[in-house]
């Protein structure tokens, strides 16, 4: 029987739906292992889940494994008795059987023994067994008489049933007092009685005729299809919930999607409410009307064909739904009893970390940053008098009882009750809107109470947890901080915030907190930065080359200059440029020159992100620069020397002016205008010249070239 298919089916009672895919990726990951450690060479893989049941099929199946040939070396010929019958006893062979080879001129003793190939039945026999008692699950459970002792079998639900078939053999095994066979129970109300199977191949279809669909992205395609046809066939469109599909199929063997219909009234509650109540509590879909509003039906997926079309099922889940509601409903009416104001004292009893304080304590740090924010014109077109009441107000839903209930949705209920209670429009967007945005791919809030809410509040968290020592350590961030300075960024960025990194840390500094975290945190979102940037396909090393030379933090002004920069470095005049630079570098490097120019270069080194300008100091390095510059040449420099030195007269004012007026572009075209020049220096120009004085003004005029390049960006940390 070569090429056999093998079947296994774990049947137990119900498999929590949240834990099957998991199940699935597990079952065969210790099937391969299993038949991997015993040189079994398996091809294709099928793993079907569905509540009470766990099935893997793997097809062509080898009938045995091959012998194979074992060599183990041994003492050397001469060696005393005791060593080599030591040796034999290891390998388990006679003395006699012994082959002598020579190894680097010595003769040497070797066991040879042939190790017989297996019927790849008896492997799965004790394959079986051990997959099952290595399963891992999220919770797992012992049952019956045996549960007494902790060497019982631990399951997620107590295990009833194991098929194992290879070809049309049944493969026999016993786990914990379950035999393997051939039979397996089909739909626990459509049918009754034992089905036996006969092989892999007709699995599927026994069962089926079982009412059982195996298949579980099967029973989600049947369950997608059938909930938007019975949504349309009642003039209705599905709202889409692929989450919800999964769930359902993972809670039915045979799905059979109905529509129902609530009460009117409860639509006076928000959608969001109704839809979160029916998801959660029920596992229903909801649907919308023609006019794209919330309509007062739900889909639920029964796991019967009911003789009366599904009524009985559908009034029963109605009542259900209709508690529920009727809860959401009180919940609504009894929050709006009391203004937001009212509900935000509650906050004082509501501990944001033991090292921060009360969340009242973060909303009166939010309200103020907030209110900055708006009046140092960095958020402008907004009331400074909104963005501070809006702070105050935004984390008031978390003491409600709708929250209380469904923590999804704070910040949305807030929304809500701020409108219900007749607060401007932007106030009630703003508290709608302020964890926004979440994660990647969400809505970033562009109206300007809501920016200056968003930003403020995810400042205080950021700057807040490091001033507290609170940082993200390897993959543990439990306080979101990559997330918060995610977002600080992305508001930053699409809403063309122009703002120093340097004033945004200080003004969100905690009064009496550590005043030593700013350079680590504007460090951390210069990381961030670079992993946002990269879903935009820029470089890191871009980003770093940027930041070496920007003053001030300002990360709108990085991610434009990035760009040009990014864009420059992609022409052949770029990477000429870039060739050229780090030929002057190391040159300089070589020789240990700096110069005026090379002050710059070193300030530039030591103050990598450039928060804290000293233009005192630059001013200095200017005048030695325009001095070293204004200075009569002792001798007639070469043509190639005079081009080059011509040549940075223009760019320099040219890329220092676009940099200033921020066209990163101009000053990309002003370093290309240097490309030409300093190429022919290199081919014409010996640099280390006999004469001290021309060596001295050539290696000042590669100082000076590397300072003009380092004006737009330092390209000595641009890779290639």
């Amino acid at each position: 029987m070569s090429g056999s298919d093998f079947l296994l089916e774990l049947r137990s009672e119900e498999i929590p739906a949240r834990m099957q895919a998991a199940a699935r990726t597990e079952l065969e990951k210790l099937f391969r292992r299993e038949m991997d450690a015993a040189g079994v060479t398996v091809g294709e893989i099928t793993v079907w889940s569905t509540p009470r049941r766990l099935a893997l099929i793997a097809r062509g199946l080898p009938e045995a494994t091959e012998a194979v040939s074992e060599e183990l070396k041994g003492p050397p010929v001469g060696a005393p008795d005791q060593a080599l019958e030591g040796f034999c006893r290891k390998a388990g062979v006679e003395k006699g059987d012994l082959e002598v080879r020579e190894v680097k001129g010595r003769e040497t003793y070797f066991a040879v023994k042939i190790i017989p190939g297996r019927k790849t039945s008896n492997l799965l026999s004790d394959a079986i067994p051990a997959i099952v008692r290595d399963f891992s699950w999220p919770k797992s459970m012992r049952w019956g008489a045996a549960s007494i002792s902790t060497e019982s079998l631990r399951w997620v639900r107590p295990l009833a049933g194991i098929v194992a078939l290879l070809g049309d053999e049944v493969v026999e095994c016993e786990v914990h007092g379950v035999t393997s066979g051939a039979v397996t129970l089909g739909h626990r109300f459509h049918h009754s009685g034992d089905i036996t199977i006969g092989n892999a191949d007709d699995y599927a279809m026994k069962l089926r005729a079982g009412h059982v669909i195996v298949d579980h992205e099967e029973r989600q395609d049947l369950i997608r299809s059938g909930a938007a046809k019975v949504a349309s066939e009642a003039g209705l469109k599905l709202v889409e919930d692929e989450g919800l599909v999964i769930e359902n199929a993972g809670l039915t063997e045979w799905p059979v999607p109905l529509l129902g219909r609530f009460e009117e009234d409860f639509l006076e509650v928000p959608p969001e409410t109704i839809q979160l109540t029916a998801r959660v509590n029920q596992k229903y879909f909801v649907c919308e009307d023609e006019t794209g509003n919330l309509a007062n039906a739900f889909i639920c997926t029964a796991n019967i064909e009911a003789e009366d079309g599904g009524a009985r099922v559908v009034d029963g889940n109605r009542k259900v739904l209709a508690a529920r509601l009727s809860d959401a409903r009180f919940f609504w009416n009894v929050d709006r009893k009391n203004t937001l104001a009212e509900h935000a004292k509650g906050l004082e009893r509501i501990t944001f970390h033991e090292k921060l304080g009360t969340v009242a304590d973060k909303v009166e740090r939010v309200a103020k940053l907030a209110r900055w924010l708006v009046e140092e014109g960095i958020v402008k077109d907004a009331d400074p008098d909104m963005a501070e009441q809006a702070a105050r107000l935004a984390k008031a839903d978390l003491v409600t009882e709708m929250v209380g209930e469904f923590p999804e949705l704070q910040g949305l209920m807030g929304g809500y009750y701020a409108r219900a209670e007749g607060l401007p429009d932007e106030v009630a967007d703003a508290i709608r809107d302020h964890y926004k945005p979440v994660g990647q791919g969400d809505d970033v809030p562009t109206a300007p109470v809501t920016v200056a809410v968003s930003l403020a509040d995810k400042l205080d968290t950021l700057v807040g947890f490091f001033q507290i020592d609170e940082k993200p350590t390897g993959s543990k961030d439990p306080f979101a901080l990559r997330r918060a300075a995610l977002g600080i960024l992305w508001l930053l960025i699409e809403n063309d915030l122009r703002a120093s990194m340097f004033d945004l840390i200080t003004n969100a500094a905690h009064a009496g907190k550590s005043s030593n975290a700013g350079r680590e945190i504007a460090s951390f979102l210069i990381e961030r930065l670079k992993v946002q940037q990269r879903e935009a396909n820029i470089r890191h090393d871009m980003i770093d080359a940027v930041v070496a030379v920007e003053e001030g933090g300002d990360n709108v002004r990085m991610v434009k200059r990035t760009q040009a920069l990014q864009s420059f470095m992609e022409t052949e005049d770029g990477a000429n440029l870039l060739a050229g630079y780090k030929r002057a570098a190391n040159i300089l490097k070589k020789e240990d020159w700096h110069g005026a120019e090379g002050e710059i270069a070193k300030t530039g080194e030591e103050d990598p992100l450039a928060l804290v300008d000293d233009p005192d100091m630059k001013a200095v390095i200017d005048a030695k620069m325009s001095e070293r510059h204004a200075k009569e040449l002792s001798y007639m420099p070469e043509p190639a020397e005079k081009a080059l030195m011509d040549a940075l007269d223009t760019s320099e004012p040219a890329a220092s002016q676009a940099i200033a007026a921020e066209d990163f572009g101009a000053a990309m075209a002003a370093l290309a205008s240097l490309r030409g020049p300093i190429d022919r220096f290199f081919e014409e120009v010996t640099v280390n010249a006999d004469e001290e004085n021309k060596r001295a003004h050539r290696l000042d005029l590669l100082a000076r070239f590397r300072a003009a390049v380092h004006k737009v960006a330092d390209f000595s940390r641009i890779e290639g």
